[in-house]
């Protein structure tokens, strides 16, 4: 909140902007919902205090997973997509499908610190549920509160990616209303591990030696 408060309405409303948040991804399948928003002029003490730590305004799953996406590759936003290319019954490409590219979004100094910060947040932190010996995992925790707050119903999540120094894929898992514990280092986190487990092998991405002897010395 102490630093939504010292970034101010207007600038952060501006970075809702440069990551590309208040518009849609794009994405090529029908019926995209739109980010829910205050409007700049709506934007009080109380409402920046909110977003500062991510309430009082909605993001769609596919909005979430393109902006950590950009932060995380180096700073490149990728419109997210499901067809690649069409191909005749002998597999021939007849066509080759192209999404829009903008570089920029961060720095990559920026992108590589986020990297390792959030490579820490599984390897020491409260996603920690989310390790996999002799994989390097990076994610963020999420627990948010839904209306009215006096109903006590939460929407617990964790986005995670690997290998954290160098991403090849996003998993993003959210839990609406969970029953008994709802944070989502404990409910989503070790979905995308197990997620991970699978996906990780099949792409071919192997285990590093030394972080596996890591492991057996703790």
């Amino acid at each position: 909140m102490t630093m939504g408060l010292k970034m101010g309405a207007e600038l952060y409303y501006q970075y809702f902007t440069d990551y590309g948040l208040l518009t849609k991804t794009g994405i090529d399948i029908p019926g995209e919902a739109s980010m829910i928003m205050h409007e700049p002029e709506n934007i009080g003490e109380v409402e920046l205090a909110t977003m500062s730590f991510g309430q009082s305004f909605q993001i769609t799953p596919v909005q979430l997973a393109v902006m950590a996406s950009s932060v995380i590759n180096g700073g490149r936003r990728v419109t997210p997509h499901f067809a690649v290319a069409v191909e005749d019954q002998d597999g021939n490409v007849l066509k080759t499908f192209q999404y829009e590219e903008t570089d920029g979004i961060v720095t990559e100094e920026v992108s590589a610190q986020m990297r390792e910060i959030l490579e820490k947040v599984v390897s020491e932190g409260g996603g920690n549920k989310a390790y996999i010996p002799g994989y390097r995992i990076g994610g963020k925790t999420a627990t948010s509160q839904t209306l009215p707050r006096s109903a006590n119903k939460y929407i617990s999540s964790f986005l995670g990616f690997a290998p954290a120094d160098d991403p090849q894929v996003l998993a993003l898992c959210i839990v609406y209303n969970p029953q008994g514990t709802y944070y989502g280092g404990t409910v989503c986190a070790p979905v995308v591990r197990d997620i991970f487990e699978n996906i990780l092998p099949y792409l071919g991405i192997e285990k590093e030696e030394a972080l596996m002897l890591e492991d057996e010395e703790e």
